[in-house]
């Protein structure tokens, strides 16, 4: 039996036209009959860095059966020169998530998804306390099971005051070991109390590592830091056209 969480999310290869730039994560949320594939930002478009991909690719599963067989879907980023993807803005600035709606057409039938929804957020923020232990799926450097197609999990607890936005941004931090690749996984906490079939509630998105510019490289370690977007702005980013 295959854990639904790990069904929730996918390796995401972004592209230049044919050639590869980079590897991230990103996970399925549904709404209504709508279903969208979500990641941070920058794994979209990083201008300051000159990433700028034309399309990306996700590999799911093709039958629920054999989970050793998948299929890749390359999704362009740009539709007659508009960008396709959603992405939000608050009091704070730019928020570091992006959603692009699927076609579910374009997917087969047999397809055993596993996704997010509204009723997978965290209805209320002074419930969750600093220390509690949450999970962070995706693909770190592009590591996973490269025979059945799954992501793999990281440990960590959130380390900041989860009902206050850090520094007025809109994210929390989580401590945990992490790497490049795993921008865009869900950040998660095990919630027997929710959809049976997928007992997790869904806390942010995570971003990046966290670092500080006045470290000695030399004498200091890094912080083992990281950033997770409050998962609620999902709400906004998937509303109604």
């Amino acid at each position: 039996m295959i854990e639904p969480l790990l069904l929730t999310t996918v390796r995401i290869c972004t592209f230049d036209g044919d050639r590869l730039l980079t590897g991230a994560s990103g996970f399925f949320f549904a709404r209504d009959e709508r279903l969208f594939l979500v990641t941070s930002r920058h794994v979209l478009i990083d201008t300051p860095s000159g990433h700028v991909p034309s399309r990306v690719e996700i590999e799911f599963h093709a039958d629920p059966q054999n989970l050793a067989a998948s299929s890749v879907l390359s999704i362009p980023l740009y539709r007659d020169g508009t960008a396709v993807w959603r992405q939000g803005a608050d009091a704070g600035g730019d928020i570091d998530v992006a959603v692009i709606e699927l076609d579910r057409s374009a997917l087969p039938p047999t397809v055993p998804l596993c996704c997010f929804t509204p009723q997978h957020l965290q209805s209320s923020l002074k419930d969750v306390e600093v220390g509690t232990s949450v999970l962070v799926v995706g693909f770190p450097l592009g590591f996973h099971d490269t025979l059945h197609h799954l992501p793999v999990v990281r440990q960590a607890v959130i380390a900041s005051s989860f009902g206050m936005r850090f520094q007025g941004q809109g994210y929390f931090l989580t401590d945990a070991r992490t790497h490049r690749g795993i921008s865009g996984a869900p950040v998660v906490m095990r919630s027997p109390s929710n959809d049976t079939a997928l007992p997790w509630t869904l806390l942010g998105v995570h971003s990046a590592r966290l670092d500080i510019g006045n470290r000695d490289l030399d004498l200091d370690e890094s912080l083992g830091l990281n950033c997770a977007w409050y998962a609620d702005i999902l709400l906004t980013l998937t509303a109604g056209d």
